[in-house]
């Protein structure tokens, strides 16, 4: 009986072996980790026309919550932008403080606190050529221009920051200049 035990044992050990390849394992403790559970997202369907449930969108929608911006990204539109765009809220103290929390998280490591170009990156020699905003002449409309597209080394912030809050950033930021020029 025992060498029954032992023969039908080894035979046992024999076929496992037999069935092990190195290069893939053959246990899988968890397998979703390995192979996930297909969900077909854009899987045939006879919902739509084409057999695709995901659709282009209707000409001329835009995202819900998008505001559209009509200065485009050009010199022309940041001159346009600097000559034309206005403010839709109103200038309060409440916009100000929100302006300030928002500039210290976003454009004081370049710009600095004081809106002169002295920001810890630009003091560490990070960023060079930083100005200072009583350098040059902005408006409210060119600082949420520069917010929405970028320049030169700054980039787009309109990722960060929706459309209210660039135009409290360019509140804060013009009241910035305000101390910085007289």
């Amino acid at each position: 009986m025992k060498k029954v035990t032992f023969l039908l044992g080894m035979l046992l050990v024999l076929a496992m072996q037999s069935c092990f390849n190195p290069s893939a394992p053959n246990y899988q403790y968890f397998p979703n980790m390995y192979e996930p559970i297909g969900y077909e997202t854009y899987a045939d369907s006879d919902a739509f026309a084409n057999g695709i449930e995901a659709q282009i969108p209707a000409v001329g929608s835009i995202a819900r919550g998008w505001q559209p911006y009509d200065y485009p990204d050009t010199n022309e539109g940041y001159e346009a932008a600097k000559a034309n765009a206005v403010s839709p809220i109103a200038e309060t103290a409440a916009h100000k403080a929100n302006g300030k929390v928002l500039y210290d998280i976003y454009c004081t490591v370049c710009h600095g606190a004081k809106g002169d170009g002295q920001g810890i990156l630009m003091t560490r020699e990070k960023f060079l050529g930083v100005p200072s905003y009583a350098d040059r002449e902005i408006t409210p409309g060119s600082i949420y221009h520069v917010l929405m597209y970028g320049k030169n080394a700054m980039g787009s912030h309109a990722g960060q920051v929706n459309a209210e809050e660039r135009w409290q950033i360019a509140q804060h930021v013009m009241a910035l200049r305000s101390n910085l020029v007289k």
